[in-house]
């Protein structure tokens, strides 16, 4: 029997605060940002790609597969990452902070649990903190259902990421600063404040 082909698609995908994410509900919850591997972090229902610019828009191609890819392509990509995410919904879709979410299929179609993404990307050095009214940045997005692992890198070569490697990680938000802003925050990877409701 023929294992099911993945299923591929690709949109223009919204950035805003340095980030496009990965959420599985409408309600983005208070989140500390780790950018040790300099590309991807997550926490239960959430994974947020960290971008060079710091608005606009880039491309975005997604791979959903039932099992893992049997090669890693480091060709055509300056960086490349392996991270593990969990989904509590089963619903977890690529989606802006400030935009309506771009038409992409469903990343985790075996329902709830933790899968595996394999983050590439490439253009970040192009136009850091910059606006970008037309995509200068691609990004591979290939998931498929597995256990929970520590992070393979298995690409760093922009000057982007080793900036980011470079960063502390930042806390999540105080809760007396839920209080003020009157809903949960998160951070950008530049130490920014975004709004956390959609």
């Amino acid at each position: 029997m023929t294992q099911p082909e993945p299923v591929t698609a690709s949109s223009p995908v919204r950035v805003d605060f340095h980030t496009f994410e990965l959420t599985d509900s409408h309600r983005r919850a208070p989140t500390g940002l780790s950018t040790s591997n300099g590309l991807v972090c997550s926490q239960p229902g959430m994974a947020v790609i960290c971008t060079g610019i710091s608005m606009g828009w880039v491309n975005v191609q997604v791979r959903v597969c039932r099992r893992p890819p049997i090669r890693v392509d480091t060709g055509a990509w300056d960086e490349i990452v392996d991270h593990s995410l969990e989904t509590t919904t089963g619903a977890l879709y690529v989606t802006s902070v400030m935009s309506d979410p771009p038409q992409l299929p469903l990343l985790t179609p075996q329902g709830p649990g933790t899968y595996r993404v394999r983050v590439h990307a490439r253009g970040r050095d192009t136009a850091p903190d910059g606006v970008a009214h037309e995509p200068v940045e691609d990004y591979l997005l290939i998931v498929w259902p597995a256990a929970s692992q520590p992070d393979e890198i298995h690409q760093r070569r922009d000057r982007y990421g080793a900036e980011l490697r470079a960063l502390p990680d930042r806390p999540a938000p105080p809760r007396a600063m839920l209080k003020v802003c009157g809903s949960a925050s998160g951070w950008d990877v530049r130490g920014r404040t975004f709004p956390s409701d959609r």
